[in-house]
């Protein structure tokens, strides 16, 4: 039998929950809720259950990462800082492929460890080995990330956020059909590509430690992305791309700056060079909007990195680009000492929403990861590395970005041209009908169908949407009579147009009937008689039964001068029996 000493002192809920920090203290949350018009408009975006993803035992990739940032974002009460904080919805496979090749996505959603050895040969083309293993749930994990981005993006678009943040994107290796560097899907470039939709410049800015070749290879032949990269570059460190001589081709010609870096380079040298590219770079291309990919490898004592940054020097990279007051998405990336990365992105997101945060961290339940620190937000990170930068090597790759940016001749202008529909859109467009496309264009014609058919006067029209068709046959003469003497369009000063029986009737404001006509004969005959008018007689523009021409109306009245008036109960125009045409 165990003593219950022994047994409370070996079991793990015997231990704190929080570490007990002693001297050292902690931060306490702030409680100040965030005034909505006192500051730019932040939105926040973590997909649940994204921090849960494994890559791998000996994998140097952590999503947990994530989960720890999360948890010092909340810890240090900046959510009360931010304006939006989202969780979003997944990518769609029509959303992913809008860049990626469809074969490459269906490839992700399909292949699993269990299958591994069934798609041994699409796994090899595709490039999923070592670097980019194969684990469980690995295309929800993909799903999440860009879809996070994706969602940030369309934000921006829209006008109803200023900063966007999404610490689970950056993932900036993948190409278009092949995996690369830990990345499998680049929600990147599927987030420039949603913002090309509204903004007609965009900037993408890379302070990862390696080269971002998979955004510089998807825009390298279009002048509406510039890229500019800031890593390390020996030829053979990965990618092993991002010489300072790359440089774009065809209308993306100097719209591709790298700027390669050599080890150890501290925080002077790196905030000197980071500052003067990018302020040309903004000033020449002028973006409507900027990606900033925060990648925390370029940190010192990273595991795979070999930079001298401190964490405060890195937040001050995103302060200066915050500064521009441009739309600007920000997004994570590499960084593989989780500690210091998740220190590193809850500090930028402290500075892009305009807050100070104290030294010491706050208390959560991951205590135990900075212990060896001393729970500090900003520890010692620098000088671990020699530095082999100098002013003279970092001088010459000024000069040289400089004399591309003199190539640009002001920012590229983008024709006037209608949005392209987003990815869903494509398909329900394509089901609309004619008023559903009245209504979204706003042209007040919705539910209205207008078939326009030009006649000549000596044209003769007979069909089933005959304007002028003639009364039904089967209408009794009284309503004939009634009907036609509403039918008048015409002006006072128009000509008519007939069709009548030797008599046409005349288009005007009425017609009359044959009493009605004997008075108005005899006041056109005293007119006549004090004033002669000059006027032809013009053929008439009635509408009656027969083929003849009918007359105008004086011409008419001249006419009946010499006949006989018909009837009182008769109507002059209309025929009493009815006449098949």
């Amino acid at each position: 039998m165990v003593r219950s000493s022994q047994a409370t002192s070996l079991t793990f809920s015997a231990s704190p929950y929080f570490d007990d920090r002693g001297p050292h203290g902690h931060a306490e949350p702030i409680t100040e809720r965030v005034n909505p018009h006192s500051r730019p408009i932040v939105s926040y975006y973590f997909p649940k259950g994204v921090g849960a993803q494994h890559y791998g035992e000996h994998h140097p990739m952590k999503p947990h990462r994530l989960t720890l940032t999360n948890a010092l974002v909340l810890g240090y009460g900046l959510d009360k800082q931010i304006h939006n904080i989202y969780n979003p919805r997944p990518a769609t496979q029509a959303e992913l492929e809008a860049y990626h090749d469809h074969d490459y996505i269906e490839f992700l959603s399909r292949v699993t460890p269990h299958n591994t050895g069934e798609m041994k040969q699409m796994i090899d083309m595709f490039n999923c080995v070592e670097d980019c293993p194969i684990f469980a749930d690995m295309y929800e994990f993909c799903k999440m990330y860009a879809g996070a981005s994706l969602a940030a993006a369309r934000k921006l678009c829209a006008g109803t956020t200023d900063i966007a943040i999404n610490w689970s994107g950056g993932l900036h290796h993948a190409k278009k059909a092949e995996a690369s560097g830990f990345c499998y899907v680049n929600d990147i470039v599927l987030a420039i590509l949603e913002l090309l939709r509204y903004h007609p410049r965009v900037l993408y800015i890379d302070i990862d430690i390696h080269h971002g070749d998979g955004v510089e290879f998807a825009f390298y032949h279009t002048n509406r992305v510039m890229t500019v990269s800031f890593h390390k570059y020996t030829g053979e460190f990965f990618p092993g791309t991002g010489k300072l001589d790359d440089n774009g081709t065809g209308p993306g010609k100097h719209f591709c700056l790298n700027v390669p870096l050599k080890d150890g380079i501290d925080d002077e040298m790196y905030l000197t060079i980071f500052k003067t590219v990018i302020e040309d770079t903004v000033a020449s291309f002028r973006p409507t909007a900027i990606v900033l990919q925060c990648g925390a490898d370029s940190l010192g004592c990273d595991r795979l990195g070999a930079f001298n940054l401190s964490i405060a020097a890195h937040g001050e990279c995103v302060n200066f680009v915050r500064k521009f007051n441009v739309p600007l998405l920000v997004l994570g990336g590499g960084g593989y000492t989780i500690k210091n990365v998740s220190r590193c992105w809850t500090y930028e997101t402290s500075v892009l929403v305009g807050a100070s945060v104290p030294d010491e961290l706050p208390v959560t339940m991951y205590d135990s990861f900075f212990r060896e620190t001393k729970w500090k937000l900003h520890p010692p990170l620098t000088g671990r590395v020699e530095n082999q930068n100098t002013a003279a090597s970092l001088q010459r790759i000024t000069v040289a970005v400089r004399n591309k940016l003199r190539y640009l001749q002001g920012a590229p202008s983008v024709a006037l041209q209608e949005i392209p529909p987003d990815l869903a859109g494509w398909l329900a467009d394509e089901d609309r009908t004619r008023e559903e496309k009245d209504e979204e264009r706003s042209t007040a014609t919705a539910g209205e169908t207008r078939d326009d058919r030009s006649i000549a006067r000596n044209e003769f029209f007979d069909g089933d949407k005959d304007n002028d068709a003639d009364v039904a046959d089967d209408v009794p003469p009284s309503q004939s009579q009634s009907t036609a003497s509403t039918r008048g369009r015409g002006t006072a000063g128009r000509k008519p147009r007939g069709r009548g029986r030797g008599r046409g009737r005349g288009r005007g404001k009425t017609t009359i009937s044959a009493a009605e006509s004997t008075t108005s004969v005899a006041a056109d005959d005293e007119d006549d008689a004090e004033e002669p008018s000059p006027v032809k007689p013009t053929r008439g523009r009635g509408r009656g039964r027969g083929r003849g021409r009918g007359r105008g109306s004086k011409a008419q009245a001249k006419e009946r001068e010499t006949e006989t008036p018909p009837p009182d109960d008769a109507n002059m125009d209309v025929d009493t029996e009815p006449v098949d045409v």
